[in-house]
């Protein structure tokens, strides 16, 4: 019961998460196959500040509230391996550009 509380208390969040999703498909759809790499691999190296709110928010997490700090310890480590990831590619697109 107190699912649907979290839903009627926090509906216009939930609303706009659905939004900001569907609205996220419909830009990333439109972009060329060219330009896609190129552009998720700079998202993905700006997906640093996920880490940052993931830290901050596991820094008020309580301690003894295990699923909160083991949902924002796994948030930080993928965060981490977006941007590591992100830096990669951007990496190896750079080197395909550069003279032999």
């Amino acid at each position: 019961m107190e699912i649907f509380q979290f839903f009627v208390d926090y509906k216009e969040m939930i609303y706009f998460i659905a939004l900001a999703v569907f609205v996220g498909v419909e830009v990333i759809g439109g972009v060329p196959t060219v330009l896609h790499t190129p552009l998720m691999s700079g998202a993905n190296a700006i997906h640093g500040v996920v880490v940052v709110g993931a830290i901050i928010v596991m820094l008020d997490t309580e301690p003894d509230n295990y699923i909160g700090l083991v949902l924002g310890f796994l948030a930080v480590i993928l965060g981490t391996l977006n941007v590591v990831g992100g830096f990669v590619v951007t990496d190896r697109m750079l080197e395909m550009f550069k003279k032999k």
